[in-house]
């Protein structure tokens, strides 16, 4: 037994070692450069190699298939069915034309006039533009994951060897030093707002509020080894205005305030995100609601604060108060399109700041299906992928117009985010993911047909 103890004592040794040079390693290389917010560029070197093995990956099951006679899976980026842009008239007008030879102007209803909507509704059930934007995007090559592609089967061995490699990386290594710089992240955070809270109104408790929130989100953005490029930082959000953007993940926020310092508008949550939302609202001025308030958005318009908010919209037109962040969509979308923007935000006369942000799906998919899966799980999904790679685009102010209502306003903003980043610019609301199509819909196409056939009987009658 006493021959064991000189092991035991090298073990212990070894073992503290370890997480000595560890630990300085951690805080060398990721904290202190997270809180000055510097780069040695580890990351963009990671991500070029991955890129290069994923290249490799993808040619090599593209040849094991051809090999074998095995069917690839090719994802329908643009959709299976060709569209063109035309209306219901145009549509209808040369379905009685090669039918029947009979203008539009005839006088009654044609039955050949059913097979529009017959098609119109065959197309949406197989390729539907609005529940796909609800579910994970799907890749065209392979990412060593074999949750994001359909062809993952044994091809050779030493692809299936690489593949092993990674998930032992991924959940040995970088799942590890993850959580560890998530929890220092999230500890400082909370522990330093709530510090910063106590301190009196002023210069000094700004100060350090912005720094403190700064410092802790880009440690939190080295937990999800993410890869951001910010372009046209000039347009960054200014004080008084705020700041719209697509969104697609709970981390966008992250993304965002790693580069900037907001107020922010959101949903009041339980569990450890309800005690980070108590404790950053200690040292900043952000708004919480429920959700489930039959009138939360004028709620939140309304909603004051005797010491430094009056209002959201005092809150925005007020050049001494942050910029306001905002997510108009209301819920998450898997980052291929824009979703309606809901008009609160747009009505209330303020610049508005719109930001556009795409994520890299090759390295990991950021969009959160909540329908699906909880935060936990979110979180670990995230914290297994190689990285988060993002880019970011700053536009320019934008403000309402004299003749434009908040809709319209808030449509032009839209569409200038899904132009800039990429996106399908869409006029559904986000809320069919978890709501039925609403009836005004559904009303919409009726009067577009009834107002034909009821035009060409006037113009009949006039004549």
């Amino acid at each position: 037994m006493f021959l064991l103890l000189p092991f035991d004592s090298l073990v212990v040794n070894l073992l503290g070692i370890s997480i000595t040079v560890l630990f300085t390693l951690l805080l060398v290389f990721i904290i202190v450069p997270a809180i000055f917010g510097v780069s040695f560029g580890i990351r963009k070197v990671y991500m070029k190699t991955l890129l290069k093995i994923f290249q490799w990956a993808t040619l090599r099951i593209e040849r094991g298939a051809k090999e074998k006679n095995h069917p690839l899976y090719k994802p329908y980026v643009n959709g299976i069915i060709a569209k063109e842009p035309t209306s219901l008239e145009e549509e209808i007008k040369e379905i009685r034309r090669s039918g029947s030879g009979k203008a539009l102007d005839t006088p009654e209803f044609e039955l050949s006039d059913i097979f529009y909507f017959c098609r119109k509704g065959i197309e949406t059930i197989m390729d539907d533009e609005v529940t796909k934007r609800f579910s994970a995007e799907e890749l065209e090559s392979w990412n060593l994951l074999s949750r994001t592609n359909y062809n993952f089967q044994y091809i050779s061995l030493r692809l299936t060897v690489l593949w092993g490699l990674g998930v032992l990386i991924r959940y040995c290594f970088l799942l590890p030093l993850r959580i560890a710089l998530a929890f220092t992240g999230i500890s400082l955070l909370v522990t330093g707002t709530t510090v910063v809270g106590y301190l009196p109104n002023g210069r000094c408790k700004d100060f350090l509020s912005k720094h403190v929130h700064l410092m802790c989100y880009r440690i939190c953005v080295r937990a999800l080894t993410a890869i951001i490029t910010y372009h046209d930082r000039e347009n960054r959000p200014r004080n008084g205005g705020i700041c719209v953007a697509n969104h697609t993940s709970p981390i966008d926020v992250i993304i965002l305030a790693s580069d900037g310092y907001y107020a922010m508008v959101g949903q009041i949550h339980g569990g450890l995100m309800g005690v980070i939302q108590r404790a950053m609202v200690k040292a900043c001025p952000h708004v919480w609601f429920e959700r489930s308030e039959v009138k939360d958005r004028h709620l939140v318009a309304r909603r004051c604060d005797s010491r430094w908010l009056q209002g959201l919209t005092e809150h925005a037109q007020d050049k001494s108060k942050l910029p306001i962040l905002i997510f108009p969509e209301g819920t998450c979308i898997n980052n291929t399109s824009v979703m309606m923007f809901k008009k609160g935000s747009f009505e209330i006369g303020a610049t508005v700041y719109p930001v556009a942000i795409k994520y890299d799906p090759q390295f990991g998919d950021a969009f959160w299906n909540s329908s699906k899966y909880g935060m936990v799980t979110y979180l670990l999904r995230m914290m297994t992928s190689w990285a988060i790679v993002c880019s970011v685009w700053y536009l320019p102010p934008m403000t309402r117009q004299p003749e434009e209502d908040a809709v319209q306003f808030a449509n032009r903003v839209k569409s200038a985010i899904a132009r800039q980043g990429g996106l399908v610019d869409l006029l559904w609301d986000g809320g069919l993911k978890r709501e039925k199509v609403k009836d005004a819909f559904k009303e919409e196409q009726q009067k577009l047909y009834s107002k034909m056939i009821v035009g060409s009987h006037e113009d009949r009658s006039r004549s």
